[in-house]
C-alpha cells in the first residue's frame, strides 16, 4: 500500500475536529495583501514551478527554514540557486530515507514550532487523516513554540491533497519574458478559484501581479 495514500488510524477526535480559524496570515507577494497563506495551517502548492512558490513564501519569513524531501528523488533543490531570492544558508534541508518518515518529520517540524516555514516535497498525495494530522500538529506548534508554523505540501500534477486549508498550482508564462508565471487558486476554504499573471521586476527583482492585467 501506498504510504502516501493510505490514512494512518487515529481516534474519532481528530476526525471530526473543525479546523481553527487563525487570523494571523503569511503573504505570498508584496504587493497583494489578499494572496496570503494562514498560519498554523498546512497548504498545497502543485504544477510545474510548486517550488518557486516555496521560495517566494520563504522570502516573507525571517530566520531558518525546513524543507523536508524524500532522500531517493533525483530533483533534489540546490539552496545556492535560490540566491537572487533568500539566503541559502536559511535552509535546513532533511532527507528521510523511508516514505513513511517523510511526513513523519513534516508533522515533527511543525509540532515544534521552531521556524515560520516547513515544506514538504511530496512523490505523491498524503491521505486526509495525514493531513489533518499536520494540521493538529501546526497548532500545537503556534500555542507551545516560537513560531506560529505554515506548512507547504509540493505535490506533483495537479495536486489534490484533501484536507488542505489552500491549493495553489504556478506555471512559468514566458509571453511578455523569461520570468513571468500564472499562479491559480485552485481551492481555498473562505475565497473563490482565482488567476493571477506574476512578473518579476522593481528595484528589489521581488515577483509581483503584472500591472495592466485583470484577474480572472
Amino acid at each position: 500500500m501506498n504510504e502516501y495514500t493510505a490514512d494512518m488510524p487515529v481516534s474519532d477526535p481528530l476526525l471530526s475536529r473543525r479546523p481553527s480559524r487563525p487570523a494571523a496570515a503569511l503573504p505570498l507577494l508584496d504587493d497583494a495583501p489578499d494572496l496570503c497563506l494562514a498560519k498554523a495551517r498546512v497548504h498545497e502548492a502543485c504544477g510545474p514551478a510548486r517550488r518557486t512558490l516555496a521560495v517566494w513564501l520563504a522570502a516573507q519569513t525571517t530566520g531558518p527554514l525546513i524543507w523536508v524531501a524524500p532522500s531517493w528523488t533525483q530533483d533534489q533543490l540546490n539552496a545556492d540557486g535560490l540566491r537572487d531570492w533568500i539566503d541559502p544558508a536559511r535552509l535546513i534541508f532533511v532527507h528521510p530515507r523511508r516514505a513513511e518518515d517523510v511526513l513523519w518529520t513534516m508533522e515533527e517540524v511543525l509540532r515544534a514550532g521552531a521556524v515560520p516555514l516547513a515544506v514538504a516535497d511530496l512523490p505523491g498525495l498524503p491521505g486526509l487523516t495525514q493531513v489533518r494530522r499536520m494540521h493538529l500538529a501546526a497548532e500545537t506548534g503556534a500555542r507551545e513554540g516560537m513560531h506560529a508554523p505554515t506548512g507547504l505540501l509540493l505535490t506533483p500534477g495537479q495536486g489534490g491533497a484533501a484536507g488542505v486549508e489552500t491549493r495553489w498550482h504556478l506555471a512559468p508564462s514566458h509571453a511578455d519574458g523569461p520570468e513571468g508565471w500564472c499562479l491559480d487558486r485552485l481551492r481555498a476554504r473562505t475565497a473563490p478559484r482565482r488567476s493571477w499573471q506574476i512578473v518579476r521586476g522593481g528595484e528589489n527583482k521581488a515577483p509581483r501581479i503584472r500591472p495592466g492585467i485583470k484577474t480572472a
